[in-house]
């Protein structure tokens, strides 16, 4: 028998950390070489983990919602070795849960890592919002509470760290299986705990001191969960809490400044008029304003390289890849940026079946963890909802985001050679939000007056 060790895959270069929503497999089963084993969710996206070989799932070390460092050892296979395995034993990896940093005040991840000698280590790196501290899971909280129910190592590090007492969390309405406290019941706790003030907790319903304050109990428990009869409280998912953190972030990071220009696109949009019936009988595709947006962007990207890149402390990196994201708004209402590689590469064909492959698969959450990596430039479209103009917060760590408005018709003067005249004309706004740290105003508004002129210069005889 040969035992193989199944690793928490790493999943970009960005991506330090996975959660793992479901396991499709339990200890026992019999799993087959590329079979899914287990469901993850990054910062990024939802993805399923295959297995690398086929045999019997022989141990798991976490269970469903932990979060995982990436590299990591999640659990063990067994296989039929057809040769004698003369490696070296595996030795089982001690059993580590990971607390969010949505918690810690200061934004860093906090990992509870026994060592072999019973001592932990304590780590911290500079970086915010991606670090993780190792800490010793030990706390002063029992293991099993009066009521013999068991509180898992990232329970009782979060009870500790956030100062609840063991009859605080004895009087936790636990969620999980047989009433077990989960970690989004006790972040749920410490919301309420903050925003009503210091509830009274009481002592376990079995204890001889309960017995004169049932009623209260409810009270309690009501005013714990619900702030007037007004008021819905909903938790956020799990994505709009990344989403939440990645905008917090970003605008921490980056020193915000937003350009507009108003472009003339008449000739684009009669263009496309003309060629849409043609262009998807021709390719099978349907060509929006998007591919053509994307294009211009990739040649002014390549007239101001700066503005397709990233800086790291006094370092700035200047992308020689143009791998343009489009943000896409997903049913649920979060968004995702999936990314077009090498946009510049492609012409508006290719550019029109990548953006709607892209949109298509980001609809029907069928996007892979590489699509939404490595873009250098993000463009938003916010005139999908009727707006004509808005201020994006850059996609970190790129350094700008451009924004195109609604496209309304409207009377313009134009400069003939027999003297202005006033015609209605289609118009759109564009903005470009870009980090001032290393963009300068005479720069994004160069880029962004250089993108509205290749629009306005669009040649409306070109053929498909």
């Amino acid at each position: 028998m040969a035992k193989v060790e199944l690793v928490m895959p790493k999943m970009g270069e960005s991506i330090i950390e996975a959660t793992i929503l479901k396991w499709c497999k339990k200890v026992g089963d019999r799993v087959e070489q590329d079979e899914t084993i287990l469901e993850i969710a990054t910062d990024k996206v939802d993805s399923e983990v295959p297995s690398p070989v086929s045999g019997v799932i022989a141990e798991l070390f976490f269970e469903e919602n932990a979060v995982v460092a990436v590299g990591k050892v999640i659990g063990f296979i067994t296989t039929e070795a057809s040769v004698e395995d003369k490696s070296t034993p595996s030795v089982p990896t001690p059993k580590m849960e990971v607390v969010t940093a949505s918690k810690a005040q200061n934004g860093i991840a906090k990992t509870a890592l026994p060592t072999q000698s019973g001592v932990s280590l304590a780590q911290k790196t500079e970086s915010f919002a991606s670090a993780i501290v190792e800490t010793d899971v030990s706390t002063d909280l029992p293991k099993t509470g009066e009521n013999g129910r068991f509180y898992s190592p990232l329970v009782r590090t979060i009870a500790k760290q956030e100062g609840v007492s063991v009859l605080e969390l004895e009087a936790i309405a636990g969620s999980g299986e047989g009433g077990r406290v989960t970690k989004t019941d006790i972040l749920t706790f410490v919301d309420n705990k903050k925003t009503v003030g210091t509830p009274i907790v009481l002592p376990p319903s079995d204890s001889p001191m309960n017995s004169a304050v049932n009623a209260v109990q409810t009270t309690v428990s009501q005013t714990s969960t619900s702030i007037s009869g007004n008021v819905e409280i909903i938790e956020m998912d799990r994505m709009r809490q990344v989403i939440a953190k990645h905008m917090t972030d970003s605008l921490l990071t980056s020193a915000h400044v937003t350009s507009f220009v108003e472009a003339d696109v008449t000739n684009i949009v009669n263009w496309r008029n003309r060629i849409k019936g043609e262009f998807q009988k021709k390719y099978g595709e349907n060509i929006t304003f998007t591919p053509i947006f994307i294009e211009a962007v990739c040649r002014a990207l390549r007239d101001f390289p700066l503005v397709n890149s990233s800086v790291k402390g006094t370092q700035i990196f200047i992308k020689k890849d143009l791998n343009i994201g489009m943000a896409a708004a997903l049913p649920s209402g979060n968004l995702i940026v999936p990314v077009i590689k090498n946009a510049d590469s492609l012409n508006l064909v290719g550019l029109s079946k990548a953006v709607n492959d892209l949109a298509n698969r980001a609809r029907n959450n069928k996007l892979k963890p590489e699509d939404t990596q490595g873009g250098t430039f993000t463009l938003t479209n916010v005139g999908g909802f009727g707006n004509v103009m808005g201020t994006p917060i850059i996609n970190q760590p790129q350094v700008a985001i451009m924004a195109t408005g609604a496209i309304k018709k409207k009377p313009a003067v134009l400069e003939t050679e027999f003297g202005d005249v006033i015609a209605v004309r289609h118009l759109m706004f564009l903005s470009l939000s870009y980090d001032h740290r290393i963009v300068d105003g005479a720069l994004g508004g160069s880029f962004l007056r250089r993108v509205a002129d290749y629009l306005e210069q669009f040649d409306v005889k070109r053929g498909i």
